[in-house]
């Protein structure tokens, strides 16, 4: 968990006051320059000087975690909760499985492009009201989904319940890119990593455990509940953490020309670009790994669950070994690197494997695969998300907008790929893999041009 010293907004929050040439009152801060030129602030007690500042200081960075591991979870909970429902819902309503599954679609369009919304709403009028305004919203359209009497309007609602619950993904990265830089933001993201990579793995059991005691609409009921209680925390305790001085005034025409400039950074968009294509390498694990372990290589529901869990086990470890020991001793360039390099091989290796080029191989080697894949998953993403956002703190809302669209979709184009051969083939989701995780490599060393480490060209964006 990175020092909150390390955050101005939140000394600010506990009424400390602090300027970027460092302040003296209970505690001694000190402007240090980072890898972005933008000062950070780190603080040391002075000599007789209690340490409760520093304690209450610390307590708000894990609430403001917390919080923003919260939001950062909304969306995988109201996408993986449902699944166990799905069934039930196509006989409820009365409607083919196709038509249901498009609640899911909407579901993901929603959070693809409710982020180009919200993000450049929130560099306008800060972080605080697009967010409150999404979860006000995210609220209403749950609960219409809980009561929805035709899969027609479960679909239109669950398209806004995305767009709306959008707000939390693209607000929280904006929230960390005002509060934190360099090193402590790549922190911050393992420690998000933590919360978030634990939702996908429990929101099932949970939707199985809800099933249990009502039907599919008590799910939506229990998300409802979950909704409200982060409004009410954001509203509480999220304070704002964008100035009014560092706010655009302009409107859709000036949201995108932000957007332009973004994407025709070289260096931006290959991190974009980069770390897209490695959340798609794990969507294609994610779209075809129950028929791949199950039907092909006749694993029961219960082994699938629980390689399921060891390989988010292992995402979530790697991601905070990357935060605790690899950040400040390692340059994330390298450790980003490192990430899409094991991704690559790992990916080679389930090509091969699930081609017959050893022969007929079982479970063990193809799950110990996966494994390594989605653990290196913990070095790429966080790294990826610093590096593109340290270039954008003057619209880190836009920034954090293009990021996760870009994911979203080039996930999204990637799933169906996997099972273009039909299900009783891994070799389509092993060539998915494989392309997508060679081409992050292209795109990291040709537009990134991670040797250059300093200079000019690896500085944030102007103004």
């Amino acid at each position: 968990m990175p020092d909150s010293g390390a955050s101005r907004a939140q000394q600010e929050q506990e009424h400390i006051p602090t300027s970027s040439r460092g302040a003296e009152l209970s505690a001694q801060a000190t402007a240090t320059p980072t890898a972005a030129g933008v000062p950070a602030i780190s603080t040391t007690i002075a000599p007789g000087v209690p340490a409760t500042s520093t304690t209450t200081a610390r307590r708000a960075g894990l609430l403001v975690t917390l919080v923003l591991g919260g939001l950062t979870a909304l969306p995988p909970l109201s996408m993986d909760m449902y699944l166990p429902a799905l069934p039930e819902v196509t006989d409820a309503l009365h409607a083919p499985a196709a038509t249901v599954q498009l609640t899911l679609t909407a579901c993901l369009t929603g959070m693809a492009l409710g982020q180009l919304v919200v993000g450049p709403m929130s560099d306008r009028w800060g972080r605080r009201t697009p967010l409150l305004l999404g979860m006000v919203v995210y609220v209403i359209a749950t609960a219409i989904c809980a009561v929805a009497p035709t899969a027609e309007l479960l679909i239109g609602f669950r398209l806004l319940q995305g767009l709306a619950g959008a707000a939390g993904i693209v607000i929280s990265r904006a929230v960390v890119r005002d509060l934190y830089d360099g090193d402590e933001m790549a922190r911050f993201f393992s420690t998000l990593m933590l919360i978030s990579g634990v939702a996908p793995v429990i929101a099932p059991v949970i939707g199985g455990q809800v099933l249990q005691f009502t039907d599919w609409r008590g799910i939506f009921v229990v998300l409802t509940f979950v909704g409200v209680l982060l409004t009410l925390v954001v509203w509480k305790w999220l304070h704002e953490t964008l100035p009014t001085a560092q706010r655009h005034t302009g409107g859709v025409g000036d949201a995108l020309r932000t957007m332009r400039g973004l994407l025709a950074d070289r260096v931006f968009t290959g991190y974009m670009i980069a770390g897209s294509l490695a959340f798609a390498a794990l969507f294609a694990y994610v779209s075809a790994s129950p028929f791949v372990v199950q039907e092909i290589y006749g694993a029961s529901p219960q082994t699938f669950s629980l390689l399921f869990g060891i390989n988010s086990v292992g995402l979530i470890a790697v991601g905070q070994i990357n935060g605790k020991l690899l950040v400040g001793r390692v340059s994330l360039d390298k450790a980003l690197g490192l990430g899409l390099a094991v991704i690559s091989v790992a990916a080679i290796a389930l090509l091969l494997m699930t081609s017959g080029v050893f022969g007929e191989v079982g479970l063990l080697p193809v799950a110990a695969g996966l494994f390594v894949l989605m653990s290196a998953m913990g070095l790429a993403m966080p790294n990826t998300n610093t590096q593109a956002l340290m270039r954008t703190r003057h619209a880190a809302g836009s920034a954090s907008a293009l990021l996760g669209t870009s994911q979203f979709l080039i996930g999204a184009i990637a799933s169906p790929l996997v099972g273009i051969a039909g299900e009783r083939t891994a070799v389509p989701m092993a060539v998915v893999q494989v392309v997508c995780a060679l081409s992050a490599v292209v795109a990291f060393l040709l537009l990134c041009r991670p040797w250059r480490s300093t200079g000019a060209a690896r500085g944030p964006l102007a103004k």
